[in-house]
């Protein structure tokens, strides 16, 4: 199964603006074989997995995918067969298992991040967080990119910034 859809790259957002790779280098390889660890899937099953784990914040592209998929198969850790529909079947072999079993830990750290990051997408739809998030983004902008700004006013901004952080991570 030789798929060239594009570079292999482990986890870029769609979506505007630059966005945090979702997935680290390397740990999507672990998050499929742990998906397929509940059964054997296709190609487009994975996408979708991965889209619900990510609560439909990151859905890799078929150019992600495949390459990642034929990097498992040359590691033998997956096999790949047709089957009669025309569509391959994807699974994991024992030597992925083993794999996924020396990297456990790692991939408890990616699910625990999956699940934190997932809360914080949540967070930023809420309507008032949206509107207050803008709003700060906006009055800094206006602030220190739209004039001069003296070495006395960037040190009051970051200091009510790095207050602000404080208070928000003293909360109960």
């Amino acid at each position: 199964m030789r798929h060239h859809h594009g570079s292999g790259d482990d986890g870029h957002h769609h979506g505007g603006g630059r966005r945090q790779r979702f997935f680290g280098h390397g740990e999507l390889r672990l998050v499929i074989l742990h998906l397929l660890t509940h059964n054997a899937s296709h190609g487009y099953e994975l996408i979708k997995e991965i889209e619900t784990l990510t609560q439909g914040n990151y859905t890799p592209s078929p150019g992600v995918i495949y390459p990642t998929l034929d990097f498992l198969q040359d590691q033998q850790l997956i096999v790949i067969s047709d089957e009669e529909s025309g569509r391959r079947k994807i699974a994991i072999t024992a030597e992925g298992l083993r794999w996924l079993e020396e990297n456990q830990s790692q991939l408890a750290q990616i699910q625990e991040r999956i699940k934190a990051r997932n809360v914080g997408y949540q967070l930023r739809r809420n309507p008032q967080m949206k509107r207050a998030l803008e709003n700060f983004k906006a009055v800094l902008d206006l602030r220190v990119n739209q004039g001069e700004i003296s070495a006395t006013q960037l040190k009051q901004i970051i200091g009510i910034i790095d207050r602000a952080a404080l208070d928000i991570s003293q909360l109960d």
